[in-house]
């Protein structure tokens, strides 16, 4: 890491985006496609992280892609993506999305997700990236639910690890859904 800055702060790799929805991105029901917004939000992911590494970075995971509000055609889409929590060679970005009525001003937050994205070398391995400077109370708290976030998903993980599974000890689980088994 002799060539980037060693820590960095949350502002030096921000990015924001906006966009125009236009009616080739709705689906049937004439909302915003989620597939399309999907993908925006990986490209703003991959800018925000390869902004604050200097270097290429893939995207490891998504945690909570929440659609709180459709987004309609015609609304400003605006993106806002930043480092919440670095390890040593991954990054959480935490992006929230809200759009605009450009006739009326209402503004609505339609979207928060958290994109894991991990720096890569020319070879494909992972590489070190700078650190983060928290310097106020907002920064230190998406830092910190970003441990907790992280913490939970090891957690999940090994519930959800079962080497030994025997669907008889699990069939009592079923009765309050509408399942028929058949074996």
């Amino acid at each position: 890491m002799t060539e980037q800055k060693k820590f960095k702060r949350v502002e030096e790799s921000q990015v924001t985006i906006s966009e125009l929805m236009l009616p080739n991105r709705s689906n049937f029901n004439g909302k915003i496609h989620g597939g399309y917004v999907l993908s925006l939000l990986d490209q703003i992911a991959f800018a925000c992280a390869s902004k604050h590494s200097a270097t290429y970075c893939v995207t490891a995971s998504v945690d909570t892609v929440d659609f709180l509000a459709p987004i309609e055609i015609g609304e400003l889409l605006t993106m806002k993506a930043s480092v919440n929590y670095v390890g040593r060679s991954s990054m959480v970005i935490g992006i929230r999305v809200e759009t605009e009525n450009i006739q009326t001003g209402e503004k609505k937050h339609c979207n928060s997700s958290y994109f894991t994205m991990v720096a890569k070398d020319d070879n494909g391995k992972s590489v070190e990236v700078p650190g983060l400077i928290l310097d106020n109370d907002h920064d230190i708290r998406r830092f910190t639910k970003s441990i907790k976030r992280i913490n939970y998903k090891k957690k999940r993980a090994n519930q959800f690890d079962e080497t030994d599974f025997v669907s008889e000890n699990y069939l009592h689980m079923l009765e309050d859904y509408k399942v028929i088994i058949e074996r």
